[in-house]
């Protein structure tokens, strides 16, 4: 398997996705943001977490204009995998990868915790190994993790088998839990 990271400006977990990448089996590349392709049979692309571009604006929305994002969105519409965490998330949103948004935690307040999560759909790579309705536990850190889009979207994405996981005890204030 070969995987791509994307860097940008304010990336500072993407040595982290590497070595996971890496323990998974992959050959990796990091891309830099300025690059206006990826590397040649990339099967994954990770978008790491951090604060692209310092988070000005709205977190995410400058690395989603980045020279790499055009080649990004290609290979996530040749049926590519793609997988964005913590900021990465963010940019896939503001990309249009995803539909919908992440704005500021319901409470204002930074989370850093462990919460529970429900296994929605395991027909993916990435849940294949859980249970669907299994209850998982996983850290969260954010600030602006409350993810929003209107509810025919997120009726059609669960219908879909697009939503992985979702809360049992909602912390930020997401759409559907």
């Amino acid at each position: 398997m070969k995987a791509a990271i994307i860097v940008f400006p304010g990336s500072n977990c993407d040595r982290d996705l590497k070595v996971a990448f890496e323990q998974a089996g992959a050959e990796v590349a990091m891309v830099w943001h300025k690059d206006d392709h990826l590397p040649d049979g990339i099967d994954i692309v990770g978008v790491p977490g951090g604060f692209s571009f310092g988070d000005y604006l709205r977190c995410g929305a400058i690395a989603a204009k980045s020279p790499i994002s055009a080649s990004l969105i290609r290979h996530a519409g040749r049926g590519g995998y793609v997988l964005g965490v913590c900021n990465g998330f963010q940019v896939l949103t503001e990309t249009g990868l995803l539909p919908g948004a992440l704005i500021r935690n319901a409470g204002l307040k930074f989370l850093c915790k462990d919460v529970a999560l429900r296994v929605e759909d395991i027909d993916n790579a990435f849940t294949a190994g859980y249970e669907k309705g299994q209850q998982v536990t996983y850290p969260i850190a954010h600030h602006d993790g409350n993810y929003q889009v209107g509810r025919e979207k997120l009726a059609e994405l669960r219908g879909e088998g697009r939503v992985a996981f979702s809360y049992v005890d909602n912390p930020n204030g997401s759409a559907g839990d």
